[in-house]
């Protein structure tokens, strides 16, 4: 407890703000949790299961962004099965259920997953850019820029 008296109100809206918390076995390895802490600012109150998970993905997307060196991209493992990886280009979602990833697989191919949110499992995992000299692609940014426009 800090002490404050909150109205019935605020304590509606402080119980309709999602939290994060997160604690790893080597405290240098513990990702900043600031950015992922500002967007969850904002209740989940009145957004659908696939535009709150299309958001928190988002926050975790930049978060992750944020730890990579010049020399590694962003990208997503798929789990079961010999599907391999993405690298993440684009995310949406298609109301009220489901998210969409869209990117390239290892050999350049286009790829789409389309993924209902009670199944939704995503392993983000750096992978070396493509090209070496070229600058890194950081999708982050642009889709927490998208969300912030909202």
């Amino acid at each position: 407890m800090d002490g404050k008296i909150s109205t019935a109100a605020e304590a509606g809206e402080d119980a309709a703000i999602p939290r994060v918390h997160e604690v790893h076995a080597d405290p240098k390895n513990e990702p900043c949790l600031d950015g992922l802490r500002a967007g969850a600012k904002k209740p989940a109150s009145g957004k659908s299961p696939a535009r709150w998970a299309y958001e928190r993905i988002i926050l975790y997307i930049r978060n992750f962004e944020e730890q990579l060196d010049n020399a590694h991209e962003i990208a997503m493992g798929f789990t079961g099965g010999d599907a391999g990886v993405l690298r993440i280009e684009g995310i949406g979602y298609f109301d009220p259920d489901i998210v969409t990833f869209y990117g390239s697989d290892s050999t350049g191919a286009r790829t789409q997953l389309i993924q209902h949110v009670s199944q939704l499992n995503v392993m983000l995992r750096a992978l070396p850019k493509p090209k070496p000299d070229s600058p890194p692609t950081r999708i982050g940014f642009r889709l927490a820029a998208d969300l912030d426009e909202e």
